[in-house]
């Protein structure tokens, strides 16, 4: 493996992990689209929002951290998806932006709109964040409207779209696709089981706990129910493999059911983390509140696991369904070598990073009701 190909590889690992860790921290969402049907009482309410506005902030920069490593390691993806498939992102951006409002504006006196509107923008934007974040990421399986014409890349003088979305409706019609649809709803049903399990853990009042003991095993449920649909029409699924050597795509029946049993270490990171997701549903209706401790690390594994299984292996990450030779790779989209080396070097300071994460999360996680955390939010 020469090195380009090697720091192709290790930056989709990189871009992945984010992916992973994003819809863990997607509980805030979860918790948010939960929170009239757990907290009944408008103190309920403000311990419930208090909890996740000690965390929402990691969600939102995790969001942008996500987004901006594709841009700079696979910037074609970033022009083709997020410049063609516009209105999806513009959605996404939209209900973040109301969320970022939510929190600043809810408890402020005399806010122009009144604390439940807010209450409202924030369950709007825990519904539709996660329905819609679910929904993108399947398209990187299922594939999207759009063609490439790379020769538009040294055209200085004359047209310099590369890029060309082929429908009118620009991201919209990933709904059409039943694979895309269950996903969605595979992780807004995640988020929600993994904001029952936070709550738990995180808020001292019973009866928030017993609510939430309760419902998080419908919760995990219908999660499971919409996951096993995906995975199995994945596994059965015509992906997109490349000739690292000459570039060309072709379809390949069943082929990520090939990179998983062709790559074990992926196919076994799957299985541990569908294992301990299942020990935390089962900890979590038992009461236990540890739960998150088991779920969490369950969740990122496995969708950790199921990215690298879209562009590792020779695979097409983003499969064109107008144009195939138009799918984008991780040899076709990345950026320069150089552009790789300089990025690399910046991702050493990655677990410092993640160091002050853990801190700033264990320095937040006083237990709104026990005399700990004042509430502000």
């Amino acid at each position: 493996m020469d090195t380009l190909n090697l720091l192709q590889h290790y930056w989709w690992f990189l871009i992945s992990l984010l992916g992973a860790l994003l819809v863990f921290l997607l509980f805030v969402q979860g918790g948010q689209g939960l929170l009239c049907t757990i907290g009944r009482t408008e103190h309920e309410r403000d311990l419930i929002v208090n909890s996740l506005g000690r965390k929402w902030e990691l969600t939102f920069t995790t969001l942008v951290t996500f987004g901006g490593a594709f841009f700079a390691s696979f910037p074609l993806f970033y022009s083709t998806s997020f410049g063609g498939a516009f209105y999806v992102w513009m959605l996404i951006l939209l209900v973040f932006v109301l969320q970022a409002v939510s929190y600043e504006y809810r408890r402020k006196p005399d806010n122009l709109l009144g604390q439940r509107t807010f209450e409202w923008f924030l369950r709007i934007n825990g519904v539709v964040g996660a329905l819609l974040l679910g929904t993108a990421v399947g398209t990187l399986f299922t594939g999207a409207n759009f063609t490439v014409d790379r020769l538009n890349m040294a055209d200085l003088g004359g047209d310099t779209t590369i890029s060309q979305w082929t429908t009118p409706w620009h991201g919209l019609e990933a709904v059409l696709d039943y694979r895309n649809v269950a996903l969605g709803l595979a992780v807004l049903f995640l988020s929600r089981m993994l904001a029952l399990h936070y709550f738990m853990s995180d808020i001292d009042d019973p009866a928030i706990r017993e609510r939430s003991r309760r419902r998080s095993l419908c919760a995990a449920g219908a999660f499971l129910l919409f996951f096993l649909v995906f995975l199995v029409s994945l596994l059965f699924a015509t992906g997109r493999s490349y000739d690292p050597a000459t570039g060309a795509i072709a379809a390949e029946p069943y082929k990520y059911l090939h990179n998983l049993l062709e790559m074990p270490y992926v196919l076994a990171g799957l299985l541990a983390g569908v294992a301990l997701v299942l020990r935390g549903i089962l900890s979590g209706w038992r009461g236990n509140r540890r739960a998150i401790w088991w779920s969490g690390p369950g969740t990122v594994l496995t969708v950790l696991a199921l990215l690298l299984t879209a562009g590792w292996n020779n695979t097409a990450y983003y499969p064109s369904l107008a144009d195939m030779q138009s799918s984008l790779t991780i040899a076709n989209s990345s950026s320069s070598l150089f552009t790789l080396k300089a990025m690399s070097i910046v991702s050493c300071f990655i677990p410092f990073v993640a160091a002050y994460i853990a801190y700033a999360w264990r320095a937040l996680r006083g237990r709104p009701g026990d005399g700990g955390q004042p509430l502000k939010y």
